[in-house]
């Protein structure tokens, strides 16, 4: 026989679900990684049984632009499936792509010290070119089309491979700004916003890139009582991991995993 209280201790919990870490592939980044594939278990926990809100804990310097429309839309996907509204809390940082994953929520709560925005496109490489001149080394090669090698580091930069890109950028850009309009909508008031720089926590609120400064326990018990429960959603850690040895893909990513982390004067957690 079903428990007539069931229900009501179901809608007294709030879930908490943590995004941390670079936005990207595994295989570049490492098992730490927010991935939609990874993310999905996850988040779908996080909607199960009814809870009286998501609380998402943010702490993102960004990464791939696919991944993260991917997660936001799962999480928008579900909070309106299931009726559940959906807080983001960001600690020290939700920029580029960590931004993105923000404006799923319905609110945005931050730090006074919080990093936001960034909201932009970025691509970074080197050119040895002349390192393999300089040794007298030959590279060789081949493709099926004249434009496989877009890019190629080990080349000179050519006018033709830097305007594809800057019309690639230009269109993520586009889609990203698409969805902070969307979701943010009549709370924008600043200006440039959209320039890729960055805002600390009250200047952030101020030109409606996040709605208060607040932390998650108080802010959730202050919208849903001090009874509330609060039930962590996480996910295990890698063998490796446990045993403290990072994996072969962990850690080739750490050192482009710290360079993110890096241009907010942040150390990689």
């Amino acid at each position: 026989m079903r428990n007539p209280l069931a229900s009501l201790t179901r809608r007294e919990t709030v879930n908490v679900l943590r995004l941390e870490g670079v936005i990207g592939g595994a295989a570049r980044f490492g098992a730490t990684s927010l991935t939609d594939a990874s993310l999905a278990p996850l988040i779908e926990a996080a909607f199960r049984r009814k809870p009286r809100a998501v609380a998402i804990a943010i702490n993102s310097p960004g990464g791939s632009p696919a991944q993260s429309s991917l997660i936001a839309a799962r999480i928008r996907r579900l909070a309106d499936e299931k009726s559940v509204p959906v807080h983001a809390f960001v600690e020290d940082v939700a920029a580029s792509g960590g931004y993105w994953l923000a404006t799923a929520a319905d609110r945005i709560h931050v730090d006074a010290n919080s990093i936001l925005g960034s909201i932009g496109v970025i691509s970074a490489s080197f050119g040895f070119q002349e390192l393999l001149a300089r040794h007298g080394i030959e590279r060789r090669v081949h493709t099926a089309g004249e434009d496989k090698s877009l890019l190629d580091p080990f080349r000179p930069e050519r006018a033709e491979d830097i305007e594809r890109l800057e019309r690639l950028q230009a269109q993520i850009h586009r889609n990203f700004i698409e969805q902070v309009r969307a979701r943010r909508g009549d709370r924008l008031s600043g200006e440039n916003l959209f320039t890729g720089d960055i805002w600390l926590g009250q200047a952030a609120v101020e030109t409606g890139l996040a709605d208060d400064i607040g932390h998650l326990v108080p802010v959730m018990r202050s919208l849903f009582g001090e009874k509330i429960r609060f039930r962590p959603i996480s996910r295990g850690r890698p063998l490796l991991r446990r045993l403290g040895l990072p994996g072969i893909g962990e850690a080739l990513g750490h050192v482009e995993e710290r360079a993110l982390w890096s241009r907010f004067g942040l150390g990689a957690p």
